[in-house]
């Protein structure tokens, strides 16, 4: 099956051998999304809420990019090097998404790319948009 890559100018360009995110048929593969600002590329860290926030804005920047939103995302991963803040990772979570929510994993690590304290991926799964 073709693979096609997804590029969003809205979110921050690849910081490594990746993509932002790959299209295979109707399922979209979205790579992991720190809180980088996609114009500075400088990390969006004032606050845990703020951090969060640019995550998910990043994130449904390439879902738009790849013809779809985040309400078809299916399934999100959920790192984050302090495990307190999953609480703010839900209450942020319902201002981006809606229900049914996706499946979902929280996952604490050690640590994150540019020292974020938080970082999300997920699949998604969309028709392609019409040519």
């Amino acid at each position: 099956m073709k693979k096609t890559i997804i590029h969003s100018e809205h979110a921050p360009k690849a910081i490594g051998t990746y993509s932002q995110a790959i299209r295979c048929g109707d399922t979209v593969y979205l790579s992991g999304q720190i809180a980088l600002d996609p114009a500075r590329m400088e990390m969006v860290n004032d606050s845990i809420e703020a951090e969060i926030r640019q995550v998910l804005q990043n994130l449904a920047a390439v879902c738009t990019a790849a013809g779809g939103s985040l309400a078809d995302v299916v399934k999100l991963q959920v790192y984050l090097t302090d495990l307190s803040h999953f609480a703010t990772v839900n209450a942020l979570m319902t201002e981006f998404l809606q229900v049914p929510y996706p499946a979902r994993a929280a996952i604490g690590v050690a640590a994150l790319p540019r020292g974020a304290r938080v970082e999300m991926d997920g699949v998604m799964v969309c028709p392609p948009p019409a040519m």
